[in-house]
């Protein structure tokens, strides 16, 4: 068995600061925007909140950690032991921090204002949590778990889940319009996790098949500055030797590259994904850093003349 490498403590440090900062924010949606006008979220913390609404908002912190628990348990058994403690930590901060929070001024204005403002705040909170390798939401646990077994999708298991909660809060209160908003602010929430997590820059990665490689290659190193990676292949039916041009690539830099390739070769065959997010490390770093400044000396030098 292969033994992991410590995270520093540097690392440490800052993951837990992130989470603090995420919970933080995102009790501080519930109990200004969210919960004073009826709204729940979804998972774990929906389930809370209507545990609250029954028996007193005294009790919502309790319901989080009591209904956390059994997935913790399963999070122990069958993802890792690491992100156990990083979810046990999470869950206290968040149930500390709603805690604190109880008092604080609550907000009462439009339900747009509500949604928009309540959802962004709380997907900003979530968002910071699961970058930095927090979870307070055990729902996401059972659903990784029932992926491996019965194959639906996470996020088809979550939205089954999350519909099921808002639909129960709404049948339970025989308020549908809170149930309506609620699914709403979810929404505005789940936009925003994914910006937090995967950024405003939308990032794809394109697969070029060309029969001149080398000059679609020059071009696209020389003309647009980027990085690229070869990828020895044979073709399926001809069984030759092929090279194809894996680049990664920004949203306003993709007309351009596929406008440069197809203008050298029209027969080209370009694949274009989308990425969540991209890594880079210190050497790639520092290339794309000279790239950026190569370009913006470019430029002005262009404004210049």
């Amino acid at each position: 068995m292969v033994k992991l490498k410590p995270k520093p403590l540097r690392t440490i440090i800052l993951n837990n600061i992130g989470i603090a900062l995420g919970t933080f924010l995102a009790a501080i949606s519930i109990r200004v925007f969210l919960y004073p006008n009826a709204l729940i979220d979804g998972g774990v913390i929906g389930i809370s909140l209507i545990m609250g609404r029954v028996f007193g908002d005294n009790y919502i912190s309790l319901f989080l950690i009591l209904i956390n628990a059994p997935f913790i348990y399963l999070a122990y058994k069958h993802i890792r032991k690491s992100f156990v403690i990083q979810m046990m930590m999470a869950v206290a901060f968040f149930a500390l921090f709603l805690t604190l929070t109880k008092d604080v001024p609550h907000f009462h204005g439009e339900a747009i204002e509500i949604i928009v403002i309540g959802g962004a705040l709380l997907g900003l909170g979530v968002g910071l949590m699961i970058k930095y390798g927090g979870c307070t939401d055990g729902t996401e646990i059972m659903a990784i778990i029932l992926n491996r077994r019965l194959g639906f999708t996470v996020g088809q298991i979550v939205l089954f889940i999350n519909i099921f909660i808002f639909t129960a809060y709404g049948w339970i209160f025989s308020d549908w319009h809170s149930a309506l908003k609620s699914l709403m602010a979810y929404t505005v929430a789940f936009k925003m996790i994914d910006i937090v997590i995967a950024g405003l820059d939308e990032v794809k990665s394109v697969l070029i098949v060309t029969t001149n490689p080398k000059k679609v290659k020059s071009l696209i190193m020389h003309e647009l500055g980027l990085g690229l990676t070869i990828i020895p292949s044979i073709g399926g039916f001809s069984g030759e030797n092929k090279e194809i041009l894996f680049v990664i690539v920004e949203r306003l830099d993709l007309a351009d590259l596929k406008g440069l390739v197809l203008r050298e070769d029209p027969k080209a065959f370009i694949v274009v994904e989308n990425l969540l997010e991209v890594a880079y490390g210190k050497e790639i770093s520092k290339i794309s850093q000279k790239r950026k400044k190569r370009n913006r000396r470019k430029d002005l030098t262009t404004d210049s003349e």
